[in-house]
């Protein structure tokens, strides 16, 4: 079960993403395309632009505005690290060989 688990949400290596979804990733990355408003009952909306037109769209809601920048700055931590994962991997050790011992580089 794990290993079917892996192979259909895994986002590296073996799956492709296409262009209009990096593309809404990338939007949703950008805190610039973020706001916070307040709703009458006193709470606080987080809205994302729409890239295509003049809308935005309610995302969360949430009591104190600190709570609401939170909640955005966890949105675009996520997408950016989706981001990041249709790179692939990225070399994060490598190693010499040196009289048959391995030495860490880096």
């Amino acid at each position: 079960m794990t290993y079917l688990y892996y192979q259909t949400t895994t986002t590296g290596g073996h799956t492709k993403v296409n262009d209009k979804t990096k593309a809404e990733w990338e939007h949703l990355a950008n805190k610039e395309n973020w706001r916070i408003t307040q709703l009458p009952n006193g709470y606080y909306q987080t809205e994302v632009s729409n890239p295509t037109n003049d809308t935005w769209h309610d995302v969360t809601r949430r009591e104190t505005m600190e709570g609401a920048e939170s909640a955005i700055d966890g949105s675009i931590d996520h997408f950016s690290k989706k981001l990041e994962a249709t790179k692939g991997p990225k070399v994060v050790k490598t190693f010499k060989k040196i009289n048959s011992n391995l030495i860490k580089l880096n």
